[in-house]
């Protein structure tokens, strides 16, 4: 297999040894694999057929000469879900995931652990150093005790215990450093410096970089068999890629494999790059904001979403800076209660538990949708790039679970069942009648209302049901149509105000049609809120709701 290594700063060109880790021309540690792209762009695409979908189906692209298959723990061919519920709620259609979750250990890193195992064994190496905030590690120790390497893994003492006992699970020296990410990479350096030990150095590694390009070729793939291909046969890419980041490795190495892609005439276009960070922490996104060419560090990172607290991305910024600028895309921030509130929405309504650092860039998608930066008719490519695994308790919040006594040997079976039950049933939660003609809107704001909370949800499907409903069930709060068959949302609010047993229910009408000034003068005085469908995510929405039921 040929490639090269070329310095991204003096062009030089070297042979691939991983333990080679600098430029021998200007010592500089940035640099990335090349290939004969004419070639493999002639022919690797017809052989991809008979390939399995794993990551080594793209192995002329990958800097490992002789991949060994008796490391592999089925790395790669993660799967594209459309996010049908969140398209509908956000009215933007074509969103898919990349589910990195499918992963040996549940995380995209396990790309990165397997390709660089891959290289060194190959190499000859049988000891290496990693400092992590807990996936990387995770990945990085399934694949050294497959290949029978040791690791040493220099840990934050604020990652989860759960991820630490992981780690030494296969087998790896676990160093906890009380101190910031930032520091415990120094410490890591150094410890592999006085050792000699080989040391990952994330977006510098550069079989990091070439592992995570993957994604972008099986996007490309997957998008294609979901959308069918361009009108010149080509690849289909998203117009939006959107991942969150800490170190920004993952959208470099997801950047360069679109770029050979375009380089090889596979497809079209570049997506649009947009790289979320946890306003705690967040020296890429604020540093792009002012325009800066160099970020600037954060020194204290105050954020709960551990995985995403590196200060100080060195030049990493600087070129994922450049990607995002070619690419017309956007840096943007997210507080840790909007990646939290993110977790809660995905796993509701599309049924994916991500971890926290994941659901930041799904807020990062939502924030970006609120201000137009992306488009409903883009097509949109979020990558979930871990499990949650344990839940934090602080995520789940308040009133998460319920405590049933079983019936004591004294009560009766069936009174001792009924007095359980009692303490469950859904007469405790605020009830809220939706009234609504469509299948989907119903389900759309069923499933919203259930992700933010404990509601007895009851549904009428048109005005004259809803209005029987109503005054037999008489709801907290109503949510109703105005274009409706038999009774339109009109009718229905007049007859509800007509009656003192449901004068008083408030009620926000939700519709897609644009009123007239007649229309919204009949709605004077009679509707506590008035929302556009297509905007429920926004926080309106769901503030009226809550402070509607108090």
């Amino acid at each position: 297999m040929s490639f090269i290594i070329k310095c991204l700063d003096c062009g030089h060109n070297t042979p691939y040894y991983p333990t080679s880790t600098t430029c021998p021309k200007c010592g500089s540690q940035w640099r990335e694999a090349e290939y004969d792209y004419e070639l493999i762009g002639q022919t690797l695409r017809e052989q991809l057929t008979s390939r399995p979908f794993d990551l080594w189906r793209y192995r002329e692209l990958l800097p490992v000469r002789k991949p060994n298959v008796s490391l592999s723990l089925g790395e790669g061919g993660s799967p594209l879900v459309r996010a049908a519920n969140l398209g509908m709620m956000l009215g933007c259609p074509n969103i898919f995931i990349k589910d990195e979750r499918q992963g040996p250990t549940s995380s995209f890193k396990d790309r990165q652990a397997s390709i660089t195992i891959a290289a060194l064994k190959e190499a000859g190496i049988t000891e290496m150093v990693a400092a992590s905030t807990g996936n990387v590690a995770i990945s990085y120790s399934a694949y050294a005790s497959r290949a029978g390497m040791k690791l040493w893994a220099f840990v934050t003492s604020l990652v989860p215990g759960v991820k630490m006992r992981e780690i030494a699970l296969y087998g790896s020296q676990v160093i906890k450093i009380t101190g910031s990410y930032d520091q415990c990479k120094q410490v890591a350096s150094e410890f592999a410096r006085q050792r000699g030990l080989y040391q990952d150095m994330g977006a510098r590694t550069i079989t990091s970089i070439e592992a995570m390009k993957t994604i972008a070729f099986e996007i490309a793939e997957q998008l294609t068999a979901a959308l069918g291909p361009t009108e010149n046969s080509k690849w289909q890419t998203p117009d939006w890629y959107v991942q969150a980041v800490s170190g920004g490795m993952g959208p470099i190495g997801v950047y360069k494999g679109f770029r050979e892609m375009k380089q090889m005439g596979w497809i079209n276009d570049l997506p649009a790059f947009a790289p979320i960070q946890a306003e705690g922490c967040a020296p890429m996104v604020d540093s792009w904001k002012k325009g800066l060419e160099k970020a600037e560090p954060v020194t204290s990172p105050k954020t709960r979403i551990e995985t995403l607290a590196t200060g100080d991305p060195g030049r990493a910024y600087e070129f994922l800076r450049a990607k995002v600028n070619e690419t017309h895309g956007a840096f943007e921030s997210v507080s840790d209660e909007d990646a939290f509130r993110a977790m809660h929405v995905l796993a509701k309504m599309e049924g994916i538990s991500a971890e926290p650092a994941a659901a930041a860039a799904f807020a990062g998608l939502f924030k970006l949708i609120r201000a137009g930066v992306i488009k409903p008719s883009d097509t949109v490519v979020v990558n979930c790039t871990g499990h949650t695994l344990p839940a934090e308790s602080f995520v789940l919040g308040d009133n998460w679970s319920h405590d049933v006594k079983f019936p004591s040997k004294d009560e009766t079976p069936q009174e001792g069942l009924l007095s359980a039950l009692t303490q469950v049933a859904p007469e405790r939660f605020p009830k809220i009648a939706i009234v609504e003609d469509t299948t989907e809107a119903r389900r759309l704001i069923r499933r919203i209302l259930q992700s933010q909370g404990n509601f007895t949800i009851i549904e009428a499907t048109n005005g004259r049901e809803g209005l029987e409903m109503i005054q037999r069930e008489l709801p907290d709060l109503i949510i109703l149509d105005l274009m409706m068959p038999e009774l339109d949302g009109f009718s229905v609010l007049e007859a509800l105000r007509s009656k003192s047993e449901t004068a008083s229910i408030p009620v926000i009408v939700a519709t897609a049609k644009e009123l007239t000034p007649d229309e919204k003068n009949r709605l004077g005085g009679q509707i506590q809120a008035l929302l556009q469908k297509g905007d429920f995510l926004n926080d309106e929405f769901l503030e009226e709701v809550r402070s509607l039921i108090k």
